[in-house]
């Protein structure tokens, strides 16, 4: 990509980099932390606490402040986890988005109007849903009313199965 091409995004870089700030360390940390989380090792991590404290259960006597433990510890955890992982899919959603848009700008047929469309309300979404649902049942009835599915596989040489 030429230099010129790469100016935005180096400025938003240099300026995200100035500012540092809390948003900065936190999207750095709700990353490393999903990260880590979705580690096989650490559900490993998990299920053996969870075994050491069933077996240890007996003798707790199975008290409430046994219950209290495994259920307060699970509900923190859970409580925190699930706002680093939201962080960490917001962003990757909206860098996801951004890409996608990047690529329908730079395609010259495609419909420009599709660029940030996820920002658009449910019922917008609804009625772009609905025009595509009318285009795909237009092609159809050009082909004859088969799906792309069955045209495809129509219009590809058949495979000849060896027998064993």
């Amino acid at each position: 990509m030429p230099t010129q091409d790469r100016t935005p995004y180096i400025k938003a870089q240099a300026e995200i980099r100035k500012a540092g700030g809390i948003n900065l360390w936190f999207s750095r940390f709700a990353s490393s932390t999903a990260q880590f989380v979705g580690q096989p090792m650490v559900f490993f991590v998990a299920v053996v606490m969870l075994v050491l404290w069933a077996v240890s259960g007996p003798y707790f006597h199975y008290s409430d402040t046994w219950q209290l433990i495994i259920n307060t510890s699970t509900t923190i955890v859970t409580f925190l986890v699930v706002f680093l992982i939201q962080n960490t899919q917001n962003r990757d959603a909206k860098a996801l988005h951004l890409k996608l848009d990047e690529l329908i700008r730079s395609h010259h047929p495609a419909n420009d109007d599709l660029i940030d469309i996820q920002k658009l309300s449910d019922e917008e979404l609804d009625a772009l849903e609905e025009r595509y649902q009318k285009i795909r049942e237009a092609c159809e009835k050009r082909r004859g009313g088969k799906s792309i599915e069955a045209a495809v596989e129509q219009d590809s040489p058949k495979r000849k199965t060896p027998v064993a």
